[in-house]
């Protein structure tokens, strides 16, 4: 089941686009392999243990550590972030294995409720929430509930899990009836403790079911001492936690989208105007240090181990997705792309490139970093499978179940391609289907890919028209249709292009772009097989902090690089033309072009990779420069 929105324009996903880029697949794969992983008994116990349904002694040696400890007082967080990884991987994908394993942990959930006594489906006990009520010191109570209420409903809406909905609409009655004891004053007090999505779970379900409990839910966890100084353009952000208050503006966002209410989508506008606009970011895209927002356009006094908390990477590609909706403005859709290179890839699922004959002292494999380190000579934190889960283990499951999300969007005629991963998407133009094939032309000229792969080797024009990297993705759309339709297609030209970008329809030239952050508009009657194709010239980009011009990282289209140094350097550069302190490295192997550089004209040489190929190496992203 998918909700109706007030806003016309959608985002398309599930069975609706299919992915097909080969990096993005094999994170999901590695994603739905380490959902399958997790047993049942690790994952079901904290809620077992709640309703009384496990009796043993001590805690068994399999069950789940750090904050899925059962001593921890977030324990059973990561089941409902579980559930929900799996519930739009299935969407996708229709994983029958997959979906069986999350109806299977639903039951028992249920019997968890019943055994609670009907409407209780929490891992953590109800006293819990009558300390904070008193006021008295608790670790995040709404926020460990509202994992498993966001893994509810969302098996609901993606596999259309009945009994999900049902253990989370009895649930809501606790709610409903607990909040019904305390005037606005007491509510806003409980609603200073960490309260997660919880608002926009009573949207969702709101929409879901029309009842008229949730409309007085969402009334009861409006965050007035939030949202009030946003909708009056002050600053409630810098230097208070960030992740604490991204999913309750998410729960506007929603709030807007059910209700049509503009009070709500001027909190998520204000909100996104105090943390992105006028806060500035890293060059990788993320805005925090300690898990709090930075002092605005002030961020040369936060490189340390703590910055870019993943979680926050997450949620805030999904408010600029509500942003981009409500918007069309592409600079949202270069927001996320940011933050799917330089966050989601950069801390999630890494893995070293095997090479013949080549060893490692180092594990081959990241599984999740919860910081991205910013200070020169650093290093990631990789978590474990199951020994010292963190809340960035849940947001990882979520962030890789799904790579066909944020590429394409609809509205009746208009589609707007926003990123650039080989894929196609199925729409419906006045109830003609169409196909858009979007596929890639990196200018190899060979599909030689390993010393193990086909040998096979087409002689063409290409590799000798094209003798070093061209630093170009030129993306071709191509059109399958029964009969010619009548569509408005808008193609993102991202921030990061270096020189203009030529749009041709069947060969014709018909725009040149010159200016990133932008649409190409290509509007017309399309047939069976017409091919539009775009050039998108890459080439290095020096991003200065917004406090220090001095103080830059180097980025290689929408990837960020790092030196791989174990101190901080300073880089003396053409004050002109800072760029050309790096030049590529290593360019071609086998049928690619890589990402690689070195700097020229040091007194000793750094080598430059993106950032999220890095894995146990030291690093540095930001650079003192020295002019010349």
């Amino acid at each position: 089941m998918q909700l109706k929105k007030t806003t016309a324009l959608h985002e398309l996903k599930g069975p609706d686009v299919t992915l097909l880029d080969g990096t993005m697949k094999r994170r999901e794969q590695d994603n739905r392999s380490y959902l399958m992983e997790l047993t049942n008994r690790a994952l079901l116990y904290n809620h077992e243990f709640e309703a009384a349904l496990v009796h043993d002694a001590e805690i068994p040696r399999d069950i789940h550590g750090g904050w899925e400890s059962p001593t921890c007082q977030l324990r059973g967080h990561f089941l409902g972030h579980w559930l929900s990884a799996a519930a739009m991987h299935v969407y996708e994908t229709g994983d029958a294995e997959l979906k069986a394993k999350a109806d299977t942990i639903i039951n028992r959930l249920y019997e968890c409720q019943k055994a609670n006594g009907g409407s209780w489906a929490a891992s953590i006990p109800e006293k819990y929430m009558y300390r904070i009520a008193a006021g008295k010191g608790i670790w995040a109570p709404h926020y460990t509930i509202h994992k498993t209420f966001m893994g509810l409903v969302d098996m609901y809406l993606y596999t259309g899990n009945e009994t999900a909905l049902t253990i989370a609409d009895n649930f809501a009655d606790w709610f409903y009836d607990w909040t019904d004891n305390f005037s606005r004053e007491k509510l806003d007090d409980i609603l200073d403790f960490e309260t997660g999505g919880m608002l926009e779970i009573w949207v969702l379900l709101y929409e879901i079911t029309k009842k008229d409990k949730y409309k007085a839910l969402m009334d009861r966890y409006y965050r007035s001492r939030l949202f009030r100084p946003l909708l009056n353009g002050e600053d409630p952000l810098t230097n208070m936690h960030a992740n604490t208050t991204i999913p309750e503006v998410i729960g506007a966002a929603e709030a807007y989208e059910a209700t049509g209410d503009t009070k709500y989508r001027d909190i998520a506008s204000k909100y996104w105007e105090q943390a992105v606009t006028t806060r500035g970011m890293y060059a990788t895209g993320g805005q925090t240090n300690g898990e709090i927002w930075s002092p605005k356009m002030e961020l040369s006094q936060r490189l340390g181990l703590k910055t870019q908390e993943h979680c926050t990477v997450y949620n805030m590609i999904r408010l600029a997705d509500y942003m981009f909706r409500w918007y069309k403005d592409a600079s949202y859709a270069d927001y996320i792309e940011r933050n799917i290179y330089n966050g989601v890839m950069a801390q999630t699922y890494w893995h070293w490139e095997y090479t013949n004959g080549y060893t490692t002292d180092n594990p081959t494999e990241g599984l999740i970093a919860y910081f991205l380190p910013m200070r020169a000579g650093s290093h990631k934190g990789w978590g474990s499978k199951t020994s010292n889960f963190f809340c960035c283990h849940g947001s990882m499951v979520q962030a890789n179940a799904a790579f066909n999300r944020y590429i394409y969007y609809q509205e009746e005629k208009d589609i707007y391609v926003n990123q650039y991963f080989e894929s196609d998407a199925h729409v419906i133009i006045e109830e003609t289907p169409v196909i858009i094939h979007q596929r890639h032309d990196l200018l190899t000229g060979s599909f030689h890919l390993s010393s193990t792969s086909s040998g096979k080797h087409t002689i063409n024009r290409t590799p000798s028209e094209y003798p070093h990297n061209p630093d170009t993705i030129t993306v071709y759309l191509s059109i399958e249709t029964e009969k010619p339709v009548d569509m408005n297609i808008h193609v993102r030209i991202p921030w990061w292009i270096v020189s203009p970008s030529e749009v041709l329809l069947n060969g014709k030239n018909i725009a040149v772009i010159k200016d990133g952050s932008c649409y190409a508009d290509i509007n017309g009657t399309f047939n069976n097989d017409d091919v539009i194709c775009i050039t998108l010239k890459k080439g290095i980009t020096v991003c200065p902090l917004p406090d220090d011009p001095d103080m830059a990282a180097f980025m290689y289209g929408p990837e960020v690089l790092c030196g791989l140094c174990s101190e901080e350097r300073t880089l003396t550069v053409d004050r002109d033309h800072p760029e050309t302190a790096l030049v590529p490295e290593n360019e071609r192997e086998w049928g690619f072009w890589r990402p690689q550089f070195r700097t020229r004209g040091q007194d000793r040489g750094i080598r430059f990779i993106p950032l999220n190929q890095v894995g146990y190496e030291k690093y540095s992203v930001y650079f003192p420069l020295l002019y010349k």
